[in-house]
């Protein structure tokens, strides 16, 4: 059986299945004996098919084939994640609202470090290397027509998401519970995280997750009046 790697941050972009659905997945592919579709790889890193593959390594007998693609970075890579999962129909609101902000940063560094590259080239060649990485349209109203959505929610996206990533950074696990619905943030409260200072962001996602216990201390801090300390008299001099 072919090993293939297994790369943490492209494994992270695709929602997880439920107990059930990966049991249900796990029965078709023993009933068929085969995957009828293959993996997707890139440099013999694993790209698309995690779950199929966690099943072939308690099923090493059931024939799997996979298909290499062609990536100029990692960013691209997990841009074409993104766009697969986002083809799919049984995304949660939260879900595809991630997967589509994370769509467009991936897509932004990636064409940013196609622009670096094409300069270099140009400044070693003397020629005039014209940018034709997903020339046309801007990258944010390219993604927004392929997802049926506005601007506005592209770049509503991109702060979710980059939210979403500072909160799984500072609490790991935390965008799983997301996909799972077990967490629901919102926009605005993305945006409030992504716009604190680096060293205000873990208070501020205490507030987020636990907004009761703010409340608790606000509500006590109203109640508490320390009492005014009654002026000294001074001294009469002596005469």
């Amino acid at each position: 059986m072919i090993n293939l790697k297994i790369d943490p941050e492209f494994q992270s972009q695709i929602p997880p299945l439920t107990d059930d659905e990966f049991k249900q997945l796990e029965e078709n592919i023993l009933k068929e004996g085969k995957l009828l579709s293959p993996l997707i790889v890139w440099n013999n890193t694993l790209v698309d098919g995690h779950n199929r593959y966690a099943i072939l390594q308690k099923h090493p007998e059931i024939y799997f084939s996979t298909m290499p693609l062609r990536f100029e970075n990692r960013e691209e890579a997990v841009a074409w994640i993104c766009r697969n999962q986002l083809g799919r129909r049984n995304l949660s609101p939260e879900q595809k609202r991630y997967l589509l902000g994370k769509q467009y940063e991936a897509e932004k560094k990636a064409a940013k470090i196609f622009r670096g590259n094409q300069y270099t080239l140009a400044k070693k060649s003397g020629g005039d290397h014209g940018d034709n990485h997903h020339s046309g349209k801007k990258t944010c109203d390219r993604i927004a027509e392929e997802n049926g959505v506005s601007r506005a929610s592209v770049l509503r996206a991109s702060h979710y998401t980059r939210g979403i990533d500072i909160a799984d950074n500072l609490s790991p696990g935390i965008k799983q519970k997301v996909f799972s619905g077990e967490v629901k943030f919102t926009n605005e409260e993305m945006s409030k995280l992504v716009q604190a200072s680096v060293e205000h962001r873990s208070d501020v996602l205490a507030q987020i997750l636990h907004p009761e216990a703010l409340e608790v201390l606000e509500s006590a801090s109203a109640e508490f009046e320390p009492e005014k300390a009654e002026p000294v008299p001074m001294p009469t001099p002596q005469t």
